[in-house]
């Protein structure tokens, strides 16, 4: 994605900001319940912030991924693994699972790829 339509700040940076607002004023002055909503709020934040990064690429890459099975979308793929149509080519399904699924932590939490085995 380019910033040049927009300049500074960009939409990451806007982002940032109010991330780094949350963490250290909001989060050092509240307790409780407030304090629980601004840790998810903050959580979302970085969420939005690492699709802001890497979606565009991600989703060109999924694209190009769905291509190799002859698939135009995730509602195609998945009619597709219904039927059965796939079935010759499960170790390509899997593939393209795996790495939509990997994709998809990477954004929502990334944690969870460096815990998993």
């Amino acid at each position: 994605m380019t910033d040049d339509v927009h300049d500074v700040p960009t939409a990451s940076e806007l982002v940032e900001a109010v991330r780094e607002f949350l963490e250290r004023d909001v989060m050092t002055a509240t307790e409780g319940r407030v304090q629980f909503h601004t840790r998810v709020a903050i959580n979302v934040l970085n969420m939005v912030q690492r699709e802001l990064t890497v979606g565009v690429e991600q989703a060109d890459a999924h694209a190009e991924r769905l291509a190799t099975l002859g698939i135009a979308s995730e509602k195609e793929l998945s009619a597709a693994i219904a039927s059965g149509a796939l079935d010759d080519r499960l170790a390509d399904v899997v593939a393209v699972v795996r790495a939509a699924v990997r994709d998809k932590l990477t954004v929502a939490n990334p944690k969870y790829i460096a815990n998993s085995p």
